[in-house]
């Protein structure tokens, strides 16, 4: 069985491609939308290899910087990043158009799964709550149903750990069961760097998660940044 998975090589797309591969021969599919956190796809070329996926594509969409505009700060160097939740570092349906390029190859490879990293903890972003996600399979398949029909193409089934109720945290203790000690080379940090920052939301999230999942988190993060 295959799987397309949307891998950012932030820590919840490296742990769910973790899991998936135990089951299916997983595909990656990595995005550069001119997000400031470019170390992410690094991060993402070494757990695709890690991992053991079967194909790794890092696709330049960033273009799309440009439409975004000064709409988000995950984009936008000016703008400040925050260190908790706000909507400036919501890309606008970024997620659907990763999705959609992702079930596209998904359709061509007779995969059965489209997979992201979206978790319970991911309340705040519409496209990963499962109400999108289960909107977004019905669109995917009226979008190939003559195919699916006529036994060309294979139904999708767009999955997240979030569908199946999984924390962060949760998720946390799967990929360092399968990874261990490599789990903390994921890169979870919004802005760009050596080292991840440690105060953005994003890198509050990951150490309140591998509190939560009681590992002691061994990131190397930025000395500067305090928690």
């Amino acid at each position: 069985m295959k799987a397309v998975m949307v891998f950012s090589g932030g820590i919840d797309s490296v742990c769910t491609a973790s899991y998936l591969s135990k089951r299916y021969d997983v595909y990656g599919m990595s995005f550069l939308y001119g997000q400031r956190a470019g170390p992410e796809i690094e991060s993402a070329k070494y757990f695709a290899d890690k991992i053991g996926m079967k194909q790794h594509h890092t696709l330049d969409i960033s273009f799309m910087e440009g439409l975004y505009g000064k709409s988000n700060a995950l984009t936008d160097s000016e703008l400040e990043m925050p260190q908790t939740f706000n909507y400036s570092i919501v890309v606008p349906v970024r997620n659907a158009v990763f999705l959609s390029i992702s079930s596209a190859w998904a359709f061509s490879l007779g995969a059965e799964l489209v997979a992201y990293g979206a978790h319970t903890g991911d309340t705040s972003y519409p496209d990963c709550r499962p109400i999108f996600t289960d909107a977004f399979e019905k669109a995917m398949n009226l979008g190939e149903s003559d195919g699916i029909s006529n036994g060309v193409r294979l139904p999708l089934k767009i999955w997240s750990p979030y569908k199946e109720g999984m924390s962060k945290s949760t998720l946390l203790q799967m990929g360092m069961d399968a990874l261990g000690d490599d789990i903390f080379l994921a890169w979870s940090c919004y802005s760009g760097g050596d080292k991840q920052c440690g105060i953005c939301e994003s890198c509050h999230n990951r150490k309140n998660a591998f509190i939560k999942a009681d590992i002691q988190d061994k990131t190397i993060y930025n000395t500067s940044s305090g928690f």
